[in-house]
């Protein structure tokens, strides 16, 4: 499977679950794929690519072979939406120190600001092609 388009979140993050809903109802034609870091698949991901699976400080975003985190991450992400979501993808051509600061007082704040849920989102069976939640997932989807 290529990991391209492929987003790493905090399942048990609230904020972090809101942003999956939003990019799902954006991105119509299915183009960023997710994994939550608490799935096997996703401990794994999390690992390869240095991030804590037990205590992310970031999400992942696989772009072209490139694990990107962040303020890069995000407008990686943004450019896969359909205009106008894309044109906020200048978000990374900001300052990189400011806006990378700003994420982590975000990411450190996140639980406190929006909740932390018990378990990971079960996606719907429409969603589902989206997920991939295990190593056996991510050797059967393109």
């Amino acid at each position: 499977m290529s990991e391209d388009g492929l987003m790493l979140f905090d399942g048990v993050c609230a904020l972090c679950d809101g942003t999956v809903r939003t990019v799902l109802r954006l991105d119509r034609q299915g183009a960023i794929r997710f994994t939550p870091i608490q799935s096997p698949y996703g401990r794994v991901l999390a690992a390869r690519h240095g991030l804590d699976p037990d205590t992310p400080a970031s999400f992942l975003f696989l772009d072209n072979g490139r694990p990107l985190t962040k303020t890069a991450a995000i407008g990686a992400l943004l450019r896969r939406l359909r205009a106008p979501w894309r044109w906020l993808a200048v978000i990374d051509r900001l300052p990189r120190g400011p806006m990378d600061a700003a994420y982590d007082w975000i990411a450190a704040n996140r639980y406190r600001l929006t909740g932390r849920r018990d378990r990971c989102r079960v996606p719907t069976p429409e969603q589902r092609g989206r997920f991939v939640l295990d190593l056996e997932d991510s050797k059967s989807r393109p």
